[in-house]
């Protein structure tokens, strides 16, 4: 589309803007590939405001902006657009609503409350071949996503498949004709997003909205309440209802679960037909039934509908990052395969090569239905693993090895399949890279990540870099937007592995980093953490590791600043930034406020060190019953900072709160703030539900039956009063399962339903009660995670999240992915 087309389209005076093709539109400042061609939306948000990576932006060459205000230093820009609206958002949705409008073709919608992105990524797998598709890359469902994710429209385009989420009323009248679906479907209703609504119903109502246009709606009707919702929202097009009723389009007379596969007896305009499904969990049997009722619609015979549901794959909803031989790291991600996956995914890969120093190296397949020729397709991805700096690409499939001379800037090998690449002598010769495996399904790039890998831990604490993000946007979301954050990452980032969280905390432009002793700052600093970093326990014997690898250090006392000065001196360093630590009624660490005119006259009498802040540590923000005391011990640190501010001439930050602290006195603020559980999904606030960034999770070994008198474990704690069945778990108190937790105490989920650990906790193993639950050895088992939280255990263990968290060993291997 024309920018000038655009600028008309928003309602703005298009005379003097360039007659210019934009064939990307995007809001994240970090993904910038083609800015020749791509179109900036300066978005608003509580959390963030685009207009804040304009001048960045600019200087990676991109001169178009869409804003809503104007900073001074645009006057400066003077070859830059500046298209300005009253709301960017409503600007970009509204241009892709017009753009949608250019294609009349089948356009699937789908919402619900769980089951969106599998539906979807199922319908592509089976349906693919008959169509030329564009979907929705990974979750893109927001306001936001849904029109990146339509952008994506194009002549070649035969259908489109795109998913739309909600979170508040209102929400999908602004979707709706955006992706104006001609086919709907419904997946289910849950507690998801609830809280902005008054009730499940009225949170239906809003979902059904999005099929205001629809020709068909497919749902299952033995949900009551959806079934009710949409018989009220008196839809106009076909209904396509299935589930066990009789009145149902497409009835399920019988539904038998096996071991390995569950089949599924149909009837359909009178006519009786069985599929097998290769899953046994509801959901996903809920979710094929979905698309099989969609490719009724779609008329697909019984025959290629039960073939078909045969080759189903399990949709990977992430990215994750694994070790692999010879020092390499591995992102597998053959979730999409286009264009847009792809930008997605090397930005992932850029986050984490560029801390880590590691040679950057591409396995890229065949991109099957991008709506491109394959020579344009093939020139675009050149251009883009130029400017994210791929070193090295190795190409498999025809088609992308026909284009081999496009890629002859770089290191690059081509195969024409998988089975070739793994024969040849490239899959041995990997050392020191990050490899991102991106293939399309038929490439089946499971098996180069098979030999890639690493053996495989049974335990393992999965670490959601995402829920990461979204806990930080929430606590920065109660500050100003010129309020720094001091992230901690202290004590192995709380258990979650200090390196990838802080490079993931770095990308996404976190002020400081604070660790407690300085080896973990050198750490840091040796993987490529780049931002400032405080040490908030410096040790004498670490003042040449804080020099050398630029530690900034907490000074609490007179002893320390006489000490570190000294060693300044000695090196003939000045002006080095510390922290000066106020004991404001903690106890703790800090100088007195008796001390304050005298530590002042020692810092104007030397030149060594510059106070960068001035902070304090509360000692009961979490409490209301301390609320009068948080208050004093805010008066004491402001006397104090003021006297040291006032001495001398640069500004000194001040920082004050802690998680609990920003949550319950952001009018406390100052500069700076400094954000620990928080960040890893604990919040002082009852009705705030943070992000869980961590689970831990094993498998069960083992499966036994038990008669009555027998006993489990050491000492025969484990009593077995009648006929049990029993299941052997690889974690014990050494991974970081507390041995408090033993004879009851302590539960597990597996398969949705929770287990008591029956005996005593060992070094290495538990034994967890299973009678009455279908699982089987291999099956995955939560320790803590989403359903049994960190909360809840501490609470047993009459003790504090922060305790568990830190528990976790490091035998215990951690798996970092995005979702």
């Amino acid at each position: 589309m024309k920018l000038n087309k655009i600028a008309q389209i928003i309602g703005t005076d298009n005379k003097n803007i360039a007659d210019v093709e934009i064939n990307w539109l995007f809001t994240d400042s970090r993904t910038l590939t083609f800015p020749g061609e791509s179109l900036f939306f300066a978005i608003c948000t509580s959390r963030n405001d685009g207009h804040k990576y304009i001048a960045e932006l600019y200087r990676q060459q991109l001169r178009y902006f869409v804003v809503s205000k104007i900073y001074p230093e645009f006057s400066e820009m003077s070859d830059a657009v500046f298209i300005v609206v009253k709301n960017t958002l409503d600007a970009l949705q509204k241009v892709v609503e017009q753009h949608r409008k250019n294609y009349n073709i089948p356009v699937i919608g789908i919402t619900g409350s769980n089951g969106k992105t599998v539906v979807k990524e199922w319908l592509y797998q089976l349906i693919h071949n008959e169509y030329s598709i564009v979907r929705s890359p990974r979750s893109y469902n927001s306001q936001i996503g849904v029109p990146l994710s339509v952008w994506a429209l194009n002549e070649n385009t035969q259908l489109a498949i795109f998913e739309a989420g909600i979170s508040e009323p209102h929400e999908m009248e602004k979707l709706q004709p955006i992706i104006d679906p001609s086919i709907g479907i419904f997946t289910n209703l849950g507690d998801a997003h609830q809280e902005n609504f008054h009730s499940l119903k009225e949170k239906c109502d809003e979902k059904l909205k999005l099929f205001k246009n629809a020709q068909v709606l497919i749902y299952n009707s033995d949900h009551k309440l959806v079934d009710i919702s949409v018989i009220q929202s008196e839809f106009k097009g076909k209904i396509f209802s299935w589930g066990t009723g009789e009145k149902c389009v497409l009835q399920v007379t019988e539904l038998k679960k096996r071991a390995d596969k569950t089949t599924v007896s149909l009837r359909y305009k009178h006519e009786n037909f069985k599929v097998d499904i290769l899953f046994t969990d509801n959901a996903s049997i809920e979710n094929a039934l979905q698309c099989v009722a969609a490719m009724l619609y779609l008329n697909y015979s019984f025959e290629e509908i039960s073939h078909r549901l045969l080759q189903l794959e399990t949709v990977a909803m992430r990215l994750e990052v694994k070790e692999g031989n010879h020092n390499c790291l591995i992102i597998n991600d053959s979730y999409n395969s286009d264009l847009n996956s792809i930008v997605i995914a090397l930005d992932f890969l850029h986050q984490q090569a560029t801390s880590k120093k590691l040679f950057r190296t591409l396995i890229l397949s065949d991109i099957l239905q991008s709506g491109l020729s394959s020579n344009e397709l093939y020139k675009n991805v050149a251009k883009l693993i130029k400017r994210k700096n791929i070193q090295k690409i190795i190409g498999i499939g025809p088609e992308i090895s026909k284009h081999a001379e496009k890629f002859s800037f770089i290191t690059n090998s081509f195969f024409d399949d998988t089975e070739h690449f793994l024969q040849s002598t490239l899959i041995r010769d990997f050392n020191n890279e990050i490899i991102l495996l991106k293939g399309s399904r038929k490439f089946h790039f499971e098996d180069i990540s098979a030999k890639l890998e690493m053996i495989s831990h049974e335990t393992i604490l999965e670490v959601n870099l995402n829920a990461l993000v979204e806990n930080l946007n929430y606590f920065r979301s109660r500050l100003r937007p010129e309020t720094q954050v001091v992230c901690m990452v202290k004590a192995f980032a709380y258990g979650s592995g200090a390196v990838e969280v802080a490079r993931t905390l770095q990308h996404h432009r976190c002020n400081y980093l604070a660790v407690a002793v300085a080896d973990e700052g050198v750490e840091l600093r040796r993987e490529g953490i780049r931002i400032p970093i405080m040490v908030m326990n410096p040790e004498k014997n670490s003042f040449g590791l804080i020099f050398d690898y630029n530690l900034e250090p907490e000074i609490y006392n007179f002893r320390l600043l006489d000490a570190f000065v000294t060693a300044a001196e000695r090196l003939g360093i000045t002006d080095y930034p510390v922290h000066i630590k106020i004991d404001s009624g903690m106890h703790r660490l800090g100088f007195e406020k008796n001390d304050v005119m005298l530590l002042v006259d020692r810092l104007k009498n030397q030149q060594q060190v510059k106070v960068r802040s001035v902070f304090s540590h509360l000692a009961g923000a979490d409490e209301a019953r301390f609320d009068t005391f948080t208050m004093q011990q805010a008066s004491v640190f402001t006397q104090c900072a003021d006297i040291i501010s006032a001495a001398f001439p640069h500004h000194i930050m001040r920082h004050l709160l802690n998680s609990a602290g920003i949550e319950r006195f952001a009018e406390l603020q100052f500069d700076m703030v400094r954000l620990g559980i928080g960040l890893y999904g604990i919040s002082t606030l009852p009705k705030v539900h943070l992000k869980q960034v961590c689970a831990l999770k094993t498998i069960i070994l083992q499966i036994k039956d038990l008669l009555a008198g027998e006993t489990v474990g050491y000492s025969r704690k484990g009593i077995v009063n009648k006929t049990k069945q029993i299941a052997i778990l690889p974690i014990g108190y050494a991974d970081g399962f507390d041995r408090k937790l033993s004879n009851g105490v302590g539960e597990v989920l597996i398969n949705g339903k929770r287990a008591r650990v029956i005996g005593n906790v060992s070094m290495d193993l538990i034994t967890v009660d299973i009678t009455g639950i279908e699982a089987t050895e291999g099956d995955v088992v939560e320790i803590f995670g989403d359903n049994i939280t960190v909360s809840e255990i501490s609470k047993k263990l009459d003790t504090i999240p922060y305790e568990i968290l830190t528990s976790v060993s490091r035998r215990v291997k951690r798996v970092y992915y995005q979702e």
